[in-house]
């Protein structure tokens, strides 16, 4: 029984912060991915790179939410997303695990099952959801598609280091520091949930950039200023970062040839340009084999009819 499943990364986070209270983040998934390969026995053991204890965890529980408790695993990874950057590296592995193993289940698992395995384990990103989505990462009371991905590219600048993202979320000050800056957050929602909706990506730039400079108070990244007039001299649409993390995205028009000349003055800067990327819609592939043709099919596809859905049982 052997089942293969891969989530998307992301460049940080579009927006993030408290509202009312509650904990919220808004994805931005970028198209590199962690693939995770899960071939299931009748061992009980689960055998995985000691260095994916997190992996393991996932695997384990989601045996246990479907129910067969008694199989063991080989895992192996194979991903592309930097750790320690705030690139979601973590919640690409757990999701891609959980869905491969509901795969080689011949099982069904949905992206809300998934979400609560992840969030058991550690506070995490909301990418198993289709298109965008702003989502609790904390105690995922809020988990709701805010429509699908806007045509940008975005090229992640690396300022260096890493975070640990369950550390960063124990800080006891997080909660001073998010009522702080949320009135900033309340006004970056709006205009980012207005982008979306109409397609109109320079709101979308700016409600992301008024959340970058927002967490400056949280986790400071020291070449914003820089970045974000280069972004602008450049014809950018505004910048992006990881608020837990050491990335900072610069958010283009897809196709444009700005971006080129961006990359051409960050490099000349001495700025450490990890890649470029493009947004895409969240959600986890499962690989599909029928008829001698081997794809990747979506577990969950942003409609329509999906975010209907998502808004009606999540308000």
């Amino acid at each position: 029984m052997l089942g293969i499943a891969r989530a998307p990364g992301t460049c940080g986070e579009l927006v993030q912060g408290k509202l009312d209270g509650t904990n919220l983040l808004v994805t931005c998934p970028v198209n590199f991915y962690s693939v995770v390969t899960v071939k299931l026995n009748n061992t009980g053991n689960i055998i995985v790179a000691e260095n994916l204890p997190k992996v393991k965890l996932a695997v384990e529980k989601t045996l246990h939410f479907l129910e067969k408790p008694g199989y063991g695993a080989e895992v192996t990874v194979f991903s592309k997303i930097p750790r320690g950057k705030g690139m979601a590296s973590s919640t690409a592995d757990i999701a891609a695990a959980c869905a491969a193993v509901a795969k080689g289940l011949n099982m069904i698992i949905s992206e809300w099952n998934i979400a609560e395995i992840a969030l058991s384990i550690e506070p995490t990103d909301g990418l198993m959801f289709p298109g965008i989505a702003v989502f609790d990462h904390i105690g995922g009371s809020v988990a709701r598609v805010l429509g699908p991905a806007p045509e940008m590219d975005i090229v992640i600048i690396d300022l260096g280091g890493i975070v640990d993202t369950v550390g960063f979320n124990a800080n006891m000050n997080l909660d001073i520091l998010n009522k702080a800056k949320e009135k900033k957050i309340e006004i970056a929602m709006e205009k980012l949930e207005k982008g979306i909706a109409i397609g109109n990506y320079k709101l979308i730039g700016q409600a992301a950039t008024e959340s970058a400079y927002a967490n400056q108070q949280m986790l400071p990244k020291p070449d914003l200023d820089k970045v974000y007039d280069i972004c602008r001299i450049t014809g950018g649409l505004g910048v992006n970062v990881a608020h837990s993390g050491t990335v900072i995205g610069v958010l283009f028009d897809a196709g444009t040839d700005c971006i080129d000349k961006a990359i051409n003055i960050f490099s000349a800067e001495g700025f450490n340009i990890y890649n470029k990327a493009r947004i895409i819609n969240g959600g986890i592939d499962v690989f599909e084999e029928s008829a001698g043709d081997n794809f990747w099919k979506p577990l969950n596809t942003y409609t329509e009819e999906t975010f209907g859905k998502l808004r009606k049982d999540t308000g």
